[in-house]
């Protein structure tokens, strides 16, 4: 994997992107203080699911114009059972172990895998599948979260009605457009406000359960089998809509590095869970007592006075679910470039305290029109359910493959403990996508369309840059060769430290080579330079760079950083000191190699394929920046090379 992040840049003379060393400070936090954070990032998406997840479930049961407390109890089991399997056992009781140095999420999980495996290119065609349709979810999400809380308005008025796809659009936007400031401020309200509508959503529910205990019968896993058995191909449809009661859950995973194991099963299991239920069971007791209630049982689990303040609080609680979605797909896209996925993009910090918190302009620019474009499209949170569920239970799929392959490699679990344990959850998931593949063509196309598309461009980016770097490969000059021939005959020499960016450490940078030829000159001391994006979150300090003297003139040195670090050439180069290497970063000099890539008249790619990769290597952001190597000291050589 190291050798495909040296690559991502599009061409070998750029070194590989890499993140920062700081973890952010967060593990210095007090534990209450991660779990109260987790309610507000963690469990934003699966904490506004009882806005629609319920009302989408019975309205296969409505269809017939009755709806029977068997069917009540049906849903309402089939709801909690989900929730517990796939949540509590399956996410927050085993994948939050599966940490790769601390940190989670599907890529993370990736690379553990394929360092259990010696590189597996299955694991990463199923990362780069994983990577797509968690970006179909991060649109889908704000959409519909937003759009079903802004729906309430409707029942305080129905004056409001005409506005509520102009206020939806208003909120979207503004929440799009403070990312560049950064959410520092804000973020600090996430968690108690999270925590003000868990324990709304379950107090709200507590005298409707009272008026109804039998909704208590809802825990017999009998109810929601039978419902499954006797409801025919209405019972399919209902699953899909049940499993967006557990959206949200590949969150625990993605976020774990933030917050921690513990914090995020504490917030689960005596906050958010608790709560999610007595919603779910207070809604299915509300449509016992009146079936017409089964058009929006949520908000009318409150009396008429409190309905427009709970509108207000579910605005902001899916603001926030948002909110998480969107840094999740900046994390996910920083991650994605770090290990070769993409081309470098531009990212920028937005706290100096917390290297988590940062800002892409390209990706947040996406995703804003790709929610402006659902919520236009799709008019409301019932239409938009249809387009729902498929991105999260492909993702939970992929997780749980790779769950097993690491239980198996990395825990030494035997095969028939890892298929017991695993197995289950997988074939569980399995019969939700085919639930969710009803809604096809309904709207669950989209996500479908875009996971394709983002497939097709990782695909054609790591395709491509395998071929641009075999293809420079046969042009280069072994390195150790070079420096004997100018120890042999040496070129005028000139003051100052000249550090060449690479990333074969075995070849001559082309940066050098057009140097030698068109200035013929050489500086005092030449370090040739290679960043590598290992498979590990972050690395030691004392294993970050390492130095090897190649002659009186020549040193190699090598940078290695995590897929969660952040680059800083020049600080990074500080630690050569330690290692007796002198020399004056203001009299120092990078040189980087810019290449103009054509494409070929005979190449291993379609020529569709090629046009769309040279696009990608000329969105990729400047290097310079990327790396934070400072302007005044750079020197860029362009070349031209065809692929």
């Amino acid at each position: 994997m190291a050798q495909e992040a040296a690559v991502a840049n599009g061409h070998p003379d750029s070194p590989a992107p890499a993140e920062s060393a700081v973890p952010g400070g967060h593990h210095k936090a007090g534990f209450w203080t991660l779990a109260l954070g987790s309610v507000g990032v963690v469990y934003g998406d699966i904490g506004t699911s009882p806005l629609y997840a319920f009302r989408e479930a019975v309205h296969t049961a409505r269809s017939d114009g009755v709806i029977t407390p068997d069917e009540v109890y049906g849903v309402i089991s089939l709801i909690l059972w989900t929730l517990t399997l796939i949540v509590t056992i399956k996410y927050v009781t085993i994948v939050l172990r599966m940490d790769n140095k601390g940190e989670g999420g599907g890529l993370s999980l990736m690379a553990l895998a394929r360092q259990a495996t010696g590189g597996s290119f299955v694991l990463l065609a199923l990362g780069v599948l994983g990577a797509s349709l968690f970006y179909g979810d991060a649109m889908v999400t704000p959409a519909i979260s937003v759009l079903s809380a802004v729906e309430g308005l409707k029942l305080v008025t129905p004056a409001f009605e005409p506005y509520i796809l102009p206020i939806t659009i208003g909120i979207l936007l503004a929440m799009f457009l403070v990312q560049s400031h950064g959410t520092a401020r804000v973020a600090a309200f996430f968690g108690p406000i999270m925590v003000a509508w868990f324990l709304t959503i379950g107090l709200s529910a507590l005298p409707h359960i009272a008026g109804h205990p039998e909704i208590f019968h809802a825990f017999n896993p009998y109810y929601g089998v039978e419902y499954l058995f006797t409801h025919g191909h209405g019972a399919l449809v209902a699953l899909g809509a049940v499993f967006l009661a557990v959206t949200g859950a590949e969150a625990l995973f993605a976020d774990l590095g933030h917050f921690g194991r513990k914090p995020i099963q504490r917030a689960w299991f005596f906050l958010v869970f608790p709560c999610l239920a007595l919603n779910y069971l207070g809604q299915g007791s509300l449509v016992l007592q009146d079936a017409e209630a089964a058009a929006d049982p949520f908000f009318r689990l409150v009396p008429e006075w409190a309905l427009l303040p709970l509108v207000v609080l579910a605005t902001c609680a899916t603001v926030i679910a948002g909110q998480a979605n969107i840094t999740g797909a900046f994390s996910m896209s920083r991650q994605a470039v770090q290990l070769g996925l993409l081309p470098r993009l531009e990212i920028r910090h937005t706290s100096e305290a917390h290297s988590g918190q940062i800002y892409l302009p390209q990706i947040n620019f996406l995703l804003l029109v790709g929610v402006i474009i659902l919520v236009l499209a799709f008019r409301s949170s019932s239409a938009l359910a249809a387009a729902y569920g498929i991105a999260v239970t492909g993702t939970m799929l992929i997780t749980g493959t790779m769950a097993f392959i690491v239980a198996r490699r990395v825990w030494k679990w035997s095969t028939p403990v890892a298929v017991l344990v695993i197995v289950p959850f997988l074939l569980l998931e399995l019969t939700f996508l085919g639930a969710n593949m009803i809604k096809v063509l309904d709207g669950g196309y989209v996500p479908l369309m875009l996971a394709a598309v983002l497939t097709l461009i990782m695909a054609t980016w790591i395709k491509g840059t395998r071929i641009l770097f075999d293809k420079t490969r046969k042009t280069d000059v072994p390195l150790a060769e070079l420096v004997g021939m100018l120890e042999r005959s040496p070129p005028h020499r000139v003051k100052g430290t000249a550090v060449f960016l690479t990333s074969d450490p075995a070849t001559a940078p082309s940066a050098l080579l057009h140097n030698l030829k068109h200035n013929k000159v050489l500086h005092e001391r030449n370090v040739v330079l290679t960043v590598r994006s290992m498979d590990t979150p972050r690395v030691a300090p004392e294993e970050r760079i390492s130095i090897e003297q190649l002659g009186d003139a020549f040193w190699r040195v090598q940078m290695m950083f995590g897929y969660m670090e952040t680059p800083n050439i020049p600080r990074s180069m500080a630690l050569l000191r330690k290692l007796g290497f002198k020399f004056d970063i203001m009299g120092t000099s990078f040189f980087l190699s810019r290449r103009s890539i054509r494409p070929a008249v005979r190449s291993s790619m379609p020529l569709w394929q090629d046009k769309l990769f040279i696009a990608l290597a000329r969105s990729a952001s400047d290097a310079t920046d990327f790396f934070q190597i400072p302007t005044g000291r750079v020197v860029e050589v362009g070349t031209q090379v065809t692929i």
